[in-house]
C-alpha cells in the first residue's frame, strides 16, 4: 500500500505537533505522545472503543457514577452551590450522569468542559444544553497539562473538578502527581476533585481491552501515523505497522506499540526528516497505568488533597475517588 502525502504548501504546520513528532521519532527507542491519537478520526475511533465488549473501563466507571451520582454531588457541594469543571471533557457522556442531580439540587449549574479540541467542545455544548435544561456550558479550549488555571469561585460556590475516564493513567507517575498538584493550585480549600482510576486486574482482561477482536484499537493506534502523514507531509504506510499491546507487570501498565514489519524509509517533508526503520523496530505510543488499592489516595494526599470517599464496582476493577482541597 502506498501512502500519498499532501503537498507541503497546502498544509499548515502545528509547531507543537512538529516538535513532539521530531523529538519522539529521533529518540531510541522511538515514541510518540498519546495526545496525538485524538484528531477527529481518532476521537471517533476511541468512542467506538468505549462501546466494545472487551473494553470494560468506560462501562464500569459509568455504572459507578450512575449509582453514586447524587451522593457524589451532595458530598462535593455540602451546603453551597456547585460549579462543575471537567478536564479532557471529550464527548461528556458520563458527565451527564452528574449534571442531572446537580441541576435537580440547585436548578442552574455552570459546567466548564476543558479540552484541546474546539470541535469536541462545541458538539458537547450543543448536546448537553439540548438534553439538560439548567446547565450553562462555558467551554474552555485549553491544554490543561501545560497551563491550567480557574477563575476564583463566586461567593457561596464550590467547584468540583472532574478527571474521570482513567486519563490520569496515561501519565508517568511523577507527571500524574505534578498534574494533580497543578489542579490543587487552581482550587481553594473546600473545592473538590473527582478522580477515576483503573485498577490492576488479571493479564488476559487487560490485554483484551487494549487489543480487541474487531481491530478497532489497532486502527486507533495506526491512525496516529495517518495524522502525521496529513499534518506533517509524511509518507508512513500505517498498514506496514502492527498494533501491539503489552502488559508490563513490573511497571503496572499496559503499553501500546506500533511494530514495523519490514525495513523501510519514511520521509517527513515538513520537518526535512528522513527516518530509517529496521524490521521489528517499534514506536511506543501509549502507557496506561493500573493502580493498586490505596495508591490513588496516597497520590492525592501528596498533591494536597484530603481523600474523602472511594467508590468501586463489585469486582474492584475501577475506582472513583472524591478528594477535598486542603
Amino acid at each position: 500500500m502506498t501512502t500519498i502525502s499532501l503537498p507541503l504548501s497546502s498544509v499548515q504546520i502545528d509547531s507543537q505537533i512538529a516538535a513532539a513528532v521530531s523529538e519522539g521519532l529521533l529518540s531510541r527507542p522511538k515514541w510518540l505522545p498519546s495526545w496525538l491519537f485524538y484528531d477527529a478520526a481518532g476521537s471517533r475511533l476511541f468512542d467506538q472503543i468505549t462501546e466494545l465488549p472487551e473494553y470494560y473501563v468506560t462501562r464500569t466507571e459509568r455504572a459507578i457514577l450512575a449509582e453514586r451520582a447524587e451522593e457524589i454531588v451532595q458530598r462535593a457541594a455540602g451546603d453551597e452551590a456547585l460549579r462543575i469543571v471537567e478536564l479532557g471533557a471529550g464527548s461528556c457522556d458520563k458527565t451527564r450522569l452528574l449534571l442531572r442531580p446537580a441541576v435537580d439540587r440547585q436548578d442552574t449549574v455552570v459546567y466548564e468542559p476543558v479540552d484541546v479540541s474546539a470541535s469536541a467542545l462545541m458538539e458537547a455544548q450543543e448536546r448537553i444544553e439540548d438534553e439538560i435544561s439548567g446547565v450553562l456550558v462555558s467551554p474552555r479550549v485549553l491544554d490543561y497539562t501545560r497551563d491550567f488555571s480557574l477563575e476564583p469561585p463566586c461567593p457561596g460556590e464550590r467547584r468540583l473538578v472532574l478527571y474521570i475516564g482513567s486519563s490520569i493513567g496515561n501519565f508517568e507517575p511523577h507527571e500524574a502527581l505534578q498534574l494533580l498538584k497543578s489542579v490543587r493550585a487552581a482550587l481553594v480549600p473546600g473545592d473538590a476533585l473527582l478522580l477515576g482510576v483503573d485498577m490492576v486486574k488479571d493479564r488476559d482482561t487487560l490485554l483484551k481491552a487494549y487489543d480487541d477482536a474487531a481491530g478497532v484499537t489497532a486502527a486507533f493506534n495506526r491512525n496516529i501515523l495517518a495524522r502525521i502523514n496529513r499534518e506533517l507531509c509524511a509518507d508512513f504506510d500505517p498498514e506496514a505497522f502492527e498494533h501491539r499491546a503489552v502488559w508490563n507487570r513490573g511497571r503496572s501498565r499496559i503499553e501500546m506499540h506500533l511494530g514495523n514489519l519490514l525495513p523501510q524509509t519514511v520521509m517527513i517533508s515538513s520537518l526535512d526528516l528522513r527516518l530509517e526503520f529496521e524490521a521489528g523496530e517499534t514506536i511506543h505510543t501509549e502507557n496506561s497505568y493500573k493502580y493498586q488499592p490505596g495508591q490513588a489516595e496516597t497520590m492525592l494526599r501528596t498533591a494536597g488533597f484530603a481523600p474523602e470517599e472511594t467508590w468501586t464496582d463489585e469486582k474492584g476493577w475501577f475506582s472513583v475517588c472524591l478528594a477535598r482541597a486542603e
